[in-house]
């Protein structure tokens, strides 16, 4: 039952480190990814579509934040 937090835990670890290397990479993405939608939906949903695209990069910053902590030494 704990390798699988552990394993858990690695992917979390995993997902910190690629959100810190190529954050701004994978934001703009996202944020293409919303003008595509909001695009062929004519606009319909594009308030929804701005909060999607705002909570997805909201959480990658979050990510590569806690991957800075963790690659910090120790004070």
């Amino acid at each position: 039952m704990f390798d699988n937090l552990r394993d858990l835990d690695k992917l979390k670890d995993k997902a910190e480190e690629i959100a810190e290397d190529h954050g701004d990479t994978i934001a703009g993405g996202l944020e293409k990814a919303g003008d595509l939608v909001d695009e062929k939906t004519d606009g319909k949903h594009s308030e929804q579509i701005d909060t999607a695209v705002d909570k997805a990069q909201g959480l990658l910053e979050r990510l590569a934040e806690n991957a800075d902590g963790k690659n910090r030494p120790a004070e």
